[in-house]
């Protein structure tokens, strides 16, 4: 059985968690985890109870929504809100953190930066976590669908493959369904 990889099952639990935003601008996710363990997540939209951008729109000001709580900063509040320690932990989050972020990132002990997309990687964002020794890495979300009909659907492909198979179709091209099919249905043991 192929299991999700860590880095890979919570950089998806930060995607799920984006899907939670009222930010119309882009939408963002972050999972903070410590010893493979999730203790907070976050997403962006306005304050508990405020209006949302989704409902009344964005309120820019110097071309940035100053409704908006960031994500990274949600997640790192509910940890503050819940007295859950942050030193040493790991945040995995849907695009680079912006500077304002960066800097509670570094100030809260995370020692691990994980981010699936480029976002205006600011350069001194960049050198403040070198600086600090918070180690950077892009891990990108692969592609992944959950089915809950994926076996059945492995078996029925195969069905046909053999079917193919009996009734004298071409070794060649029979072998190139089979990889095909190997290539589609690699997550499933």
């Amino acid at each position: 059985m192929n299991r999700i990889k860590w880095d890979q099952y919570f950089m998806a639990q930060s995607h799920l968690l984006a899907l939670r935003s009222t930010c119309t601008r882009l939408t963002v996710g972050a999972t903070i985890v410590r010893d493979k363990r999730i203790i907070a997540g976050g997403y962006n939209g306005s304050v508990s109870g405020g209006t949302h951008c989704s409902d009344e729109g964005c309120y820019v000001v110097e071309n940035h929504c100053i409704r908006t709580v960031h994500a990274e900063i949600n997640a790192l509040l509910q940890c503050a809100k819940f007295g859950v320690p942050t030193e040493n932990a790991e945040i995995y989050v849907t695009h680079f953190p912006c500077l304002q972020c960066t800097k509670a990132i570094i100030q809260a002990g995370i020692k691990v930066v994980y981010y699936a997309e480029d976002y205006k990687n600011h350069p001194y964002a960049i050198e403040l976590l070198e600086k600090s020794n918070v180690r950077i890495e892009k891990v990108p979300l692969q592609e992944m669908v959950i089915d809950l009909k994926s076996k059945e659907k492995l078996a029925f492909v195969n069905d046909l493959i053999e079917k193919l198979t009996e009734s004298g179709a071409d070794d060649r091209e029979i072998e190139k369904l089979h990889e095909k099919t190997a290539a589609l249905f690699s997550n499933i043991g």
